[in-house]
């Protein structure tokens, strides 16, 4: 038996619902207290933390007699909850029972001018720049390379330039993630991450109990279990006469010039911060660029193997971070919300389940 203060708030609270927004500052601050390494790669320094998947964890309270399912109430309160961080009553956070490994990332959000048939609306417009918080993470407990994982990009934008707004200000967010199934990518270069990736359950292997049981949870808390739609960034800044236009598609690549890390069974969250940072050092020396490309060409094929046809891709711009840190606080306090899904992304009426 797990015992409950293990999991923390897992299902929304009263602090999830009183939530008006954040500052960009508030929020960086946070991810930054607690690193795992007051400086990354200084002498001495202890490996980073591998925080487990396990399929008891992802069935706690589910079984007979269980108080509560907190899995579930996990997956309903990520789509139920705006709330930035979550910091539970004991200022501990919450566990993610799903991508508990990951680097926090700061940076821009920039849209070039639009290519023809590209008329979105928010911070899809062309020029936008926008503040960004992201968490860059993979699905389970393997983080190193050599071993098949799913690696994934979520970021929060804040509809300002200003670091030091004054503010709260509520965030658009996105998930990008690639085969569902995980693959055997070695770098971050040669990653695809998308909204709406592919699935092949059978290379997670001995994980395939859990990740099953994760597609069911998320037909429960949501209608689409792989698919994020984009219609919040569409959305953030927009006048609310104008209507929504969001890309059906996003995709998003390491940048051809960033560096390629090598080093046998290494962890992504030490690619990611040597993209940045030198070893021993505090302050960043480079930046990782991710580009931004969009679609609304696309199908799904497949039932228990899934792949999505995506066609006439357009780059419009990019993600650029500056800064990264491995913290506590980066894997049990931010949060994401998920969006609702709606029957057509564009119509805010159409929202499957509302709640």
């Amino acid at each position: 038996m797990i015992d409950e203060s293990y999991f923390g708030p897992e299902g929304v609270t009263n602090v999830d619902r009183l939530y008006a927004g954040s500052r960009f500052s508030e929020v960086r601050a946070a991810i930054f207290a607690n690193p795992y390494a007051p400086v990354w790669g200084a002498p001495g320094a202890r490996p980073l933390p591998r925080h487990a998947v396990t399929l008891g964890r992802a069935l706690s309270g589910a079984l007979p007699f269980g108080d509560r399912w907190h899995f579930l109430e996990a997956a309903r309160r990520a789509v139920d909850s705006h709330a930035d961080l979550r910091w539970g009553t004991d200022s501990k956070g919450f566990r993610r029972i799903l991508h508990p490994n990951a680097v926090c990332l700061t940076g821009l959000w920039e849209i070039d001018a639009a290519p023809a048939g590209t008329a979105y609306t928010g911070y899809f417009t062309a020029g936008s720049r926008a503040l960004l918080i992201a968490r860059y993470s993979t699905c389970c407990t393997e983080t190193r390379r050599g071993h098949n994982r799913s690696q994934s990009l979520v970021g929060k934008l804040y509809p300002t330039l200003d670091p030091d707004h004054h503010e709260p200000l509520r965030t658009a967010s996105f998930f990008t993630q690639e085969d569902l199934g995980g693959t055997a990518a070695t770098h971050i270069n040669d990653v695809e991450l998308r909204n709406a990736p592919d699935t092949t359950p059978l290379r997670r292997g001995a994980g395939l109990l859990t990740f099953m049981l994760t597609g069911f949870v998320f037909i429960l808390s949501d209608k689409e279990p792989d698919n994020r739609q984009l219609y919040e960034i569409a959305e953030l800044g927009k006048p609310g006469s104008e209507a929504t236009r969001a890309p059906e598609f996003m995709r998003l690549t390491v940048d051809p010039m960033q560096p390629r890390i090598d080093g046998a069974d290494l962890d992504f969250r030490d690619e990611v911060l040597a993209q940045i940072y030198d070893k021993g050092d505090r302050e960043p020396r480079r930046s990782l660029t991710f580009t931004i490309e969009v679609s609304d060409e696309g199908r799904k094929e497949g039932v228990f193997v899934q792949r999505r046809i995506i066609t006439n891709w357009k780059r419009i711009g990019r993600l650029v971070f500056r800064e990264a840190v491995a913290s506590y606080n980066g894997d049990f306090v931010i949060h994401f919300h998920h969006p609702h899904w709606r029957n057509d992304r564009n119509d805010p009426a159409t929202v499957a389940r509302p709640r």
